[in-house]
Parts: structure tokens; sequence; C-alpha cells
């Protein structure tokens, strides 16, 4: 034991663990330092950049392109509108040609009868109703009615 305890305070000893515990402390700040210092480099710095300066570069005309097709289907879709139009237009043309067509037309909407038929005409009353209530209105002059709507509209925005 006393051979182990005269090894042990030598001066060999103690440098060895001095040297030991100086390699792990420096082995510990070296292992800090690199945890601590940061991964980007100056190659990823400036290929950061040269993306960035890319997407910046690229943002508006990539937004214009955008904007400009769906300009682009719009006016397609307008066009296919206006072709669908004047398809129902030429075919109601063509349905005017025909004299059966246009006489059953002028027959509903202008009441013409044939020589020899008589004309009827349903009034809806409900529209009777309505058309009565309107003729309070018609018995005055007009300048009483047009003083009356605007009294009507300044009670609107009150």
């Amino acid at each position: 034991m006393a051979v182990k305890d005269r090894d042990r305070f030598s001066t060999a000893t103690r440098l060895k663990l001095l040297g030991e515990q100086t390699a792990a402390r420096v082995y510990r700040s070296q292992t800090k330092r690199q945890a601590r210092r940061s991964r980007l480099t100056g190659r990823a710095a400036l290929l950061a950049l040269v993306l960035c300066s890319l997407v910046v570069a690229l943002a508006y005309p990539i937004r214009q392109y955008v904007s400009q097709r769906a300009e682009i289907a719009d006016l397609r879709q307008q066009r296919e509108q206006a072709r669908a139009r004047v398809e129902q237009l030429r075919d109601l043309k063509a349905r005017w040609q025909d004299d059966a067509y246009a006489e059953q037309q002028i027959r509903d909407r202008l009441h013409y009868v044939m020589p020899g038929e008589t004309g009827y005409i349903v009034i809806d009353p409900d529209a009777a109703k309505q058309s009565r209530a309107g003729q309070g209105a018609a018995d005055r002059p007009w300048y009483a009615n047009v003083w009356d709507g605007v009294d009507k509209a300044d009670a609107a925005d009150r």
C-alpha cells in the first residue's frame, strides 16, 4: 500500500492527472464552442442570397403571368357565352322567318284575332287592384306627385 500511496503523490502521476483534466476541459470547451458555432458558412450565405434575389426578381413576372392566364381564361369564357348568345339569336331569327311562329307571337303579344274570331282578355284581379291604387296619383297634377316623391325620399333618409 505504501507503494500505491507513493505512486499517487508522485510528480509524474500528478502531471499525468493534471494533463488528463486539462484535456477534458479543453475538449468540453471545444464541443461547447462547436455547438454554439453557426452552421452557416460563407458559401451557404451566398447561396441564400442568390436564392432570395432570384425569388425577388421572379416574383413580379410570375404574378403577371398568373394574372394574364386568369384574364385569358375569363376572355375565353366570355367568348363562349357570346357564341352561345349568337346561336340563340340565330335560332330566334330562324323562328321569326316561319309565318306560323310570327302569327302566334302577334296573336299573343298584340292580342290580334283573325276575322270571325272573338278575342277575350283575362285580367288578374290582383293586378286590377294594384292599378286602381295608382289612379289616385293620376287624378292630381304632376307637380304634386313630384313633391310627394321628394317628401317620401326625405322621410326615408331619416
